[in-house]
């Protein structure tokens, strides 16, 4: 979530960045812009999530994320 340039986990309602932007931690942004034939056709839906809320999330999926190992780190 998005708020008063604030970034906070939409899982737990914890603050990811601060008012300079700063990032205090980890997170993944997701948005999805629905489309047809979607009951959302038409709707974007957008979310952020913390590092351990993203592990919880993932560790509830049948099929896990596929990882790659990065070796070019910025």
């Amino acid at each position: 979530m998005r708020k008063e340039n604030k970034i906070y986990c939409n899982s737990c309602g914890k603050r990811i960045v601060d008012t300079i932007g700063r990032e205090m931690e980890e997170y993944i942004h997701i948005e999805k812009i629905w489309g047809y034939p979607s009951e959302k056709d038409g709707e974007c839906h957008s979310f952020d999530l913390c590092e351990p809320c993203y592990d919880k999330m993932t560790a509830a999926f049948v099929l896990k994320p596929e990882i790659k190992e990065e070796t070019e780190l910025l």
